[in-house]
């Protein structure tokens, strides 16, 4: 159950994405969670799932204070589906900066952000999200003996 909590802090829906990338290029973990709802859920793009805004604070302030700490999220696309007092926002994302485990920077890298918004109080607030990576030239992941790989079995035909 979602709680209804008046601490909407979204004016417009559309925008959570921007507000997402500005809080996370800030280093504000505090300020990212308070985009969400106390009982929100987040999925990370390796299937991590938070399920309360405390813990999807300390788990963004984790990051944005080790292999993020350079990192530079940028929003490149949104769309928007309203469905009353829900909005789910699909953001594509582009990260530069990430550090490896030996602190040099990695490649760039994109992901889809997807976040439904609640109508809440006089603003809206986001109830989940889940991110995905985009691999190129992908089209699923394929697990053998231990392994995941991404694989495109359209090149086989």
């Amino acid at each position: 159950m979602i709680s209804d909590s008046t601490d909407a802090p979204i004016q417009d829906p559309a925008e959570i994405a921007q507000q997402f990338a500005d809080a996370w290029n800030a280093r504000d973990a505090a300020t990212l969670a308070e985009l969400f709802a106390e009982d929100a859920d987040f999925v990370n793009v390796v299937g991590l799932w938070w399920c309360k805004r405390r813990d999807i604070r300390k788990a963004h302030d984790y990051g944005l204070s080790t292999f993020f700490r350079a990192a530079h999220l940028i929003v490149e696309e949104r769309r928007v589906r309203p469905m009353g007092d829900t909005v789910i926002v699909h953001a594509r994302y582009r990260i530069e900066g990430q550090l490896t485990p030996e602190g040099s920077a990695a490649d760039p890298r994109h992901s889809i952000l997807v976040f439904v918004v609640r109508r809440q109080g006089s603003g809206w607030i986001a109830v989940a999200a889940q991110n995905t990576e985009v691999i190129p030239n992908t089209e699923t992941f394929l697990a053998v003996t231990g392994s995941r790989n991404a694989v495109d079995y359209r090149k086989a035909r």
